[in-house]
């Protein structure tokens, strides 16, 4: 999906005709972008950093939840929640043991 560096509209594409080579154009101002068969650019993935979940002593420095450690049978944990998927799947929780600090996804 391109967008009209001029004005923001979503470009509509056009057929190659007569000669023409295809091309994405403006349906709001007079931009027009011709389309050649090379791949211009490619975007790297890139892996996000991660934040690890810090317990220092008794201090969490996260947000806690009672969710029960499957190494200690601890009822309490701290948890982080972040986006690994597309918008539409569900976030990725890990969660640390207060008492153990064993880490786990859930």
């Amino acid at each position: 999906m391109e967008f009209c560096p001029n004005c923001g509209t979503m470009l509509q594409y056009e057929l190659p005709y007569m000669g023409r080579q295809a091309r994405f154009f403006c349906s709001a101002c007079p931009y027009v972008c011709p389309i050649d068969n090379k791949i211009k650019r490619r975007q790297r993935l890139v892996r996000k950093e991660m934040e690890d979940i810090v317990i220092d002593g008794d201090k969490v420095i996260a947000p806690i939840t009672d969710a029960r450690c499957p190494k200690c049978g601890h009822g309490k944990a701290g948890y982080r929640e972040f986006q690994t998927r597309s918008a539409d799947e569900p976030a990725t929780i890990t969660y640390c043991c207060v008492e153990c600090k064993n880490e786990w996804q859930g």
